[in-house]
């Protein structure tokens, strides 16, 4: 299971509106190779789920991972943390046994 909090939730549906996405638009979150912990998160809107995909519904927002991904991503939380040392999407993964300081960056 994946989560997204309330907070991440309301960003979400921001970034939607000021995209000119729909409501019902899904975000779809990918674990890439790079970064400076050797893998690292990619995010981006999806219009449709593929073959493989597993569909995540939190706080009224739809999540899309891919089967690989899924074995790095289960448990994890999306949050969105606004305060006075930056703004941004935060990853909180229990399978993450290393992160950079960019918050973008993991291992396993």
């Amino acid at each position: 299971m994946i989560q997204i909090s309330e907070s991440a939730a309301i960003k979400l549906a921001a970034l939607k509106k000021e995209e000119g996405k729909t409501e019902e638009t899904p975000l779809r979150v990918e674990v890439k190779k790079g970064g400076c912990s050797g893998l690292s998160y990619k995010m981006d809107f999806s219009s449709e789920a593929k073959e493989g995909d597993q569909v995540f519904e939190s706080n009224g927002q739809k999540l899309i991972v891919d089967g690989q991904s899924l074995l790095y991503l289960i448990g994890m939380t999306l949050e969105f943390s606004g305060g006075l040392n930056g703004k941004g999407f935060v990853f909180n993964n229990p399978n993450a046994t290393k992160n950079c300081g960019c918050g973008s960056s993991f291992n396993v």
